[in-house]
């Protein structure tokens, strides 16, 4: 597979599907229109610091993620939790999962 811009990349499900997504910030402008990188350009320059992962995968992530990942939050709004796992199944007390 070709490198992206920007060298690394994170790994994550789309679809079904296993793809890798730019995990720079080169990486990402490098996959917008003119347009759109202006307004990551802005937006990533009033990003704090802390908050830069996330606002970057965000941005990495295709339209049809973000899209895919609006249903499932529909859906679990609408009550329908089918394929979900709560978040304290499998973990012991001290929060780390497994057994001893």
């Amino acid at each position: 597979m070709n490198q992206p811009v920007g060298g690394a990349t994170w790994t994550t499900v789309i679809g079904g599907e296993l793809v890798e997504i730019p995990a720079t910030l080169e990486g990402v402008r490098a996959t917008l229109s003119p347009e759109r990188a202006e307004e990551f350009d802005l937006v990533i320059a009033r990003t704090h610091a802390a908050r830069l992962p996330q606002v970057l995968a965000d941005w990495a992530l295709p339209p049809e993620a973000l899209a895919e990942e609006d249903e499932v939050i529909a859906r679990l709004k609408a009550g329908d939790h089918s394929g979900s796992i709560p978040q304290d199944d499998g973990m012991d007390d001290d929060g780390g999962g497994g057994g001893q």
